[in-house]
């Protein structure tokens, strides 16, 4: 040890920057520590977030296949499916507890500490965990986020009637009537989930358009697939009230520019619209580090804040709240701490809705690059033309991507797919070594797989597309 601290590295926060950041800082030789105030590891992506909700949109979609007759045909006639919603509950919980058991082992297997119960600031040095204060040459707040609350509306997920993304996943009967407020990842991911299981699904969104940010075709077309898929979309539209009797709700709405006022009546309410940085009870105060006028704390290029020896990552930075983001930088400040030099290209962070089809996007999007000023040109590639999916019976959704006029460069790409998140790492590598459309087009692919309608889609961008 050096300058007589209890640890070289201080982590706060178990989550997914939390827990990589620790990891990796202990197989590169520092002795660490990382304090968690959950029973289990994993923070909010792995135990009511990402994972569970994952499990319930490939469960929810494997009943669905078998339960609406999709599977006939294939020449499977299935007759008598009936849903076991505590099953699925079980198993949904059995993933959560091997992902999180397993960091546990690789907490023992690297030497880490874990130091359980709430951490706040003593000093830029300091950190008090119960009763006890540790010191650390270096600490790293990885506090993550929670759900943003909507003014005047309560939620109480043990009552099951308004709840947020935590207690959706944990309703113990399919609701007749979910409304969900906001039209973002979240509330399609998990409204995809009851809609899927029997529920009908109102989605209130208060811009004009759901998935706000995306590129202006996907949110375009994705809601139009939604809603053929039976999702009720009210867009341009605020929520003002909400009532709970009972096991009822009553949600108050009106245009979001002004007009009359209607109620929706519900048995569940969903409130997804959005996340805020976890910096209550940290003390920050004590340490020097300050936040913006959004609460994130900013940093530099290796994550320390303005304070020396205090860095931190993930959610409560500025940038997409993505669990990915946060373990690549959770590896990254670990390596700047060390001495070493720390990579994460913020500009390529690929962004994905698990729905059905799934969303994916990855760099700039055509508003963004049109605002930019570069000339640019645009190819796409439906999967109605694509063997594999045409051969599936799963033609839904395009390859677009976006690349600069003159030098050819991949500047953005946006795919709705079944296959869409796993389809998006091809392109996300090849923008990350600067790879031209003609650069995709002119690299073979395996047919028939889905993965040919990216490279149809760079012929496109040349202008000479082959299957269309």
């Amino acid at each position: 040890m050096t300058d007589n601290f209890d640890y070289d590295v201080l982590v706060i926060g178990g989550g997914p920057g939390g827990y990589v950041a620790a990891i990796r800082a202990a197989q590169l030789g520092l002795k660490t520590a990382c304090v968690e105030s959950r029973e289990t590891l994993g923070g909010t992506c792995l135990n009511v977030g990402c994972i569970p909700s994952k499990a319930m949109l490939h469960a929810s979609e494997l009943y669905h296949e078998a339960h609406s007759g999709a599977l006939e045909k294939f020449g499977i006639n299935l007759s008598g499916t009936k849903l076991d919603l505590k099953q699925m509950l079980a198993e949904k919980t059995k993933a959560v507890d091997e992902l999180t058991g397993g960091i546990a082992f690789l907490f023992k297997k690297n030497k880490i500490d874990w130091l359980k119960g709430l951490g706040s600031f003593e000093s830029a040095n300091s950190v008090k965990v119960g009763d006890k204060t540790y010191t650390a040459k270096n600490i790293i707040i990885a506090t993550g986020s929670s759900v943003t609350p909507l003014p005047g509306v309560e939620i109480d997920n043990s009552k099951h009637v308004v709840v947020d993304s935590t207690g959706a996943l944990e309703l113990p009967k399919v609701p007749n009537h979910m409304v969900v407020i906001g039209g973002g990842v979240i509330g399609l991911e998990l409204g995809s989930v009851w809609m899927r299981l029997g529920a009908k699904v109102t989605v209130v969104e208060y811009l004009d358009q759901i998935l706000p940010g995306m590129d202006g075709d996907i949110r375009k077309d994705s809601a139009r697939i939604f809603k053929k898929q039976g999702f009720d979309i009210k867009t341009g539209t605020k929520v003002t009230g909400v009532t709970v009797k009972g096991k009822k709700a009553s949600v108050t709405i009106e245009p979001a520019k002004g007009g009359d006022a209607e109620t929706i009546e519900a048995d569940a309410v969903l409130v997804a619209i959005g996340r805020r940085p976890n910096i209550d009870g940290l003390a920050l105060e004590k340490s020097g580090v300050e936040t913006n006028d959004r609460g994130q704390i900013e940093v530099g290029h290796d994550f320390q804040t303005a304070v020396k020896g205090v860095y931190a990552i993930g959610d409560v930075t500025p940038g997409p709240m993505l669990a990915h983001k946060a373990m690549d930088e959770g590896v990254a400040v670990a390596e700047f701490v060390a001495g070493q030099q720390g990579i994460v290209n913020h500009d390529l962070i690929p962004g994905v809705v698990y729905t059905h089809p799934e969303i994916a996007s990855i760099g700039k999007t055509e508003e963004q690059v049109k605002e930019s000023g570069v000339e640019y040109k645009v190819g796409k590639f439906p999967f109605l033309a694509n063997s594999r999916a045409k051969t599936n019976r799963d033609t839904e959704g395009y390859v677009k991507i976006i690349a600069d006029a003159k030098t050819d460069r991949v500047l953005g790409a946006h795919i709705i797919s079944s296959l869409a998140g796993t389809l998006v790492a091809q392109i996300t590598q090849a923008m990350e070594f600067g790879a031209t459309s003609e650069d995709i087009a002119y690299t073979c692919h395996a047919h028939p797989t889905h993965s040919e309608a990216i490279k149809e889609a760079a012929i496109a961008v040349l202008g000479k597309p082959i299957h269309t």
